[in-house]
């Protein structure tokens, strides 16, 4: 396992695709930062986490390979590789939030940014962000922010977290094949999936809905008063919870 540690860097997933750039870089290569100065989330937001106390690194994946459409089956795999780790160490309620939030009895204790580049050839290469609140105890202003430490009461090894991350993921990346069952096993991790919810698009105007799932694409699918289902993309729509 081909591990690259730093104390500070602004960005592992800047690091790491830019060095893709410049020279060979083995699959699953990690590099994982004490202190990550601009980490990135979704919808532009930045990840902050405390100097190390948490998992915050990113992922080389390449050499694999699935038709266009299917592209965001990546995006499928990472949470549920979390998950699955997550379940072994006795976290509970475990869930989901559109797109890659990681949630514990409600709480966030993770995110996911993924970036995919499709080579000429067909082949994908992906980074993976992924940040994971191990032992840090107080998140100022962040209400609904927590950590595996607060939530099981104990401290972690956060190495041998990510390497059961590591192994795993390896493991389900060989079984991208399956899709039905990546695609069953996220639709009913989703959060509040079935659950009245309230949520706000962009515009600021909120509304009722109820998540049926998620599109080939990404896209969030809600069934609104109506009875209509639309389809929503990460920068239209925001869950209020």
């Amino acid at each position: 396992m081909n591990i690259i540690k730093l104390n500070a860097i602004a960005s592992t997933n800047d690091f790491l695709r830019q060095m893709s750039a410049k020279e060979m870089v083995e699959n699953f290569t990690v590099v994982v930062a004490e202190n990550q100065l601009n980490g990135k989330g979704q919808r532009g937001s930045v990840w902050v986490s405390e100097n190390g106390k948490n998992l915050t690194f990113s992922v080389f994946v390449k050499d694999f390979q699935v038709d266009v459409s299917s592209i965001y089956l990546i995006n499928i795999i990472v949470p549920i590789t979390i998950i699955e780790v997550l379940t072994e160490l006795k976290l509970v309620d475990l869930a989901i939030k559109w797109p890659n939030d990681i949630l514990s009895e409600n709480k966030k204790i993770g995110g996911i940014l993924i970036e995919n580049a499709i080579k000429s050839d067909g082949m994908i290469q992906t980074v993976v962000g992924i940040g994971l609140n191990i032992n840090q105890m107080s998140f100022d202003n962040l209400p609904q922010a927590s950590s595996l430490a607060i939530l099981k009461k104990e401290e972690f090894d956060k190495d041998l977290i990510l390497k059961q991350i590591i192994e795993r993921l390896k493991y389900n990346m060989t079984r991208i094949g399956d899709k039905s069952y990546f695609w069953d096993k996220y639709n009913n991790l989703l959060f509040r999936k079935d659950i009245p919810t309230v949520f706000v698009n962009n515009t600021n105007q909120k509304f009722m809905a109820i998540v049926k799932g998620v599109t080939n694409n990404g896209k969030l699918q809600l069934l609104l008063e109506d009875d209509t289902i639309n389809e929503y993309d990460i920068k239209e729509v925001k869950m209020l919870y």
